[in-house]
């Protein structure tokens, strides 16, 4: 049987007939090893296929007969994670948990195993810890289910004869980079065991109708460390933002199969877990500055919940040829438009004055309606003169220096209300969907382009 000799890169599963020093693909360093391959098993399609009368067949189902139990998700117990997975977790579904090391990924599995363990048969796979040690940590999170069955193991044959043995409700794997196949000469972590180990456990999930969740690491430009088939093969995606040494958690959906991809889920971490934080809102506007300027309230969509946030910006005298420009949760380019239209359409030069942009509460906006509250942050910093406490804003900024519509703008109303807010700066294109219920109590002021919401930050 003639071998072929292949390198794979270690980081991406880049395959190369020869050897590279750095990945043409992902730029990683040393990343590529040797891998010899049997050409007639690699390349099946070499191989000549037959069809026969009596071959095998691909059972198939008429879509109108396909049952749907009334009971197709399981609810974790934990309101904002059922909100990211789009009800809660789904029979016979893959989920992938990412983030940094330290965020909460274990803490939020193990967690929800109490309030699963109440009707469900749970087992809970560790490759990194010990039975002891995951005892302990259920111990300070105050989980104490008699259905939670613990195994420290990173064999996956084992582990997925265990699970058709033993047969639980739910399967946990933490973490699926330490998962290896024996057959497989790669070591645990690999691309190959990666991918491998996943596709194992994506047949196991399917063929038992047993959901499996799994951690997944990441690697140090934050993305899940392992190909990015990995992300393919699952139902769904949940990402892990936040700084590790601040106490708020953001859980987010990338990928979903059976759910909004748009949805986010507020955690507060403490010593004895994660908690809900069911008023992000609130949260991100705690501790808010009075009567100081450059700064500004957003109301953006996160899926279908409203949410409030408080845009910081600074602009300063440069001490460089070139001028910084810095966007802490706010997309670079999108600054640095917003600042070209402020300087071309309402003649505030920044050109020579260094700008920065910092989402308090590290939350990310990248929707377009945060575009109006960034610039009236920018402009009350230049000019020093500070956004009433009341004022919220939102709206898109066209090139000719047009505020255009946004969606849901009577849900963004709503929640400025319920916080107090006594003035809404909006696009004149959102009044067509508002009612006088929706304004009464709040005072609605519509502008069509930069100018006129700078005179409604003045009071004009």
């Amino acid at each position: 049987m003639k071998v072929k000799e292949l390198f794979v890169c270690e980081s991406c599963g880049y395959e190369s007939p020869k050897w590279y020093g750095k990945c043409p693909n992902c730029d990683s360093w040393n990343s590529f090893s040797k891998k010899e391959t049997a050409i007639s098993e690699r390349s099946p399609a070499s191989k000549k296929v037959t069809v026969t009368k009596d071959g095998v067949k691909s059972e198939i189902f008429n879509i109108s007969d396909v049952a749907l139990d009334d009971e197709i998700r399981f609810k974790t117990g934990v309101s904002e994670l059922d909100r990211v997975l789009g009800g809660g977790i789904v029979k016979g579904s893959l989920v992938l948990l990412g983030g940094d090391p330290g965020i909460g990924k274990s803490t939020l599995l193990l967690q929800i195993c109490q309030y699963l363990g109440e009707n469900l048969k749970i087992m809970y796979v560790s490759g990194e810890e010990s039975v002891r040690q995951i005892k302990l940590r259920a111990k300070r999170l105050g989980v104490t289910s008699d259905n939670l069955f613990l195994a420290a193991d990173t064999n996956v044959e084992s582990i997925l004869n265990t699970v058709v043995s033993q047969k639980p409700d739910i399967v946990m794997i933490d973490s699926i980079q330490t998962m290896c196949i024996d057959k497989l000469s790669s070591s645990p972590g690999s691309i190959i065991q990666v991918r491998e180990s996943t596709n194992a456990f994506l047949h196991l999930a399917k063929s038992e109708e047993i959901p499996i969740l799994i951690v997944g690491h990441v690697n140090k430009d934050g993305a899940i460390a392992g190909p990015k088939v990995l992300e393919h093969i699952v139902d769904a995606v949940l990402h892990f933002e936040g700084d590790p040494n601040q106490c708020y958690r953001i859980l987010r959906a990338i990928k979903n199969r059976f759910g909004s991809t748009n949805e986010i889920g507020v955690f507060e971490m403490l010593d004895t877990g994660l908690k809900e934080v069911p008023n992000p809102s609130g949260m991100l506007l705690e501790g808010r500055p009075k009567t100081e300027s450059g700064t500004c309230v957003a109301c953006v969509m996160e899926g279908s919940r409203p949410i409030l946030a408080e845009v910081q910006a600074l602009v300063s005298k440069t001490q460089f040829n070139i001028p910084r420009r810095t966007a802490t949760g706010f997309d670079y380019n999108r600054l640095s438009l917003i600042l070209a239209v402020l300087e071309k359409r309402c003649g505030y030069y920044f050109s020579a004055l260094d700008a920065y942009i910092n989402i308090v509460g590290g939350l990310k906006l990248d929707e377009p309606a945060a575009d109006l509250p960034i610039a009236l942050s920018l402009i009350s910093s230049l000019r020093d003169l500070p956004v009433d406490d009341d004022i919220v804003a939102f709206g898109e900024i066209g090139l000719t220096g047009e505020i255009r519509s946004v969606s849901n703008a009577s849900q963004r109303i709503k929640e400025a209300k319920r916080l107090g807010f006594k003035k809404c700066i909006v696009p004149t294109g959102a009044l067509k969907s508002l009612s006088g219920a929706e304004t009464k109590g709040i005072e609605i002021c519509a502008v069509s382009n930069l100018k006129q919401a700078v005179a409604a930050l003045e009071g004009k």
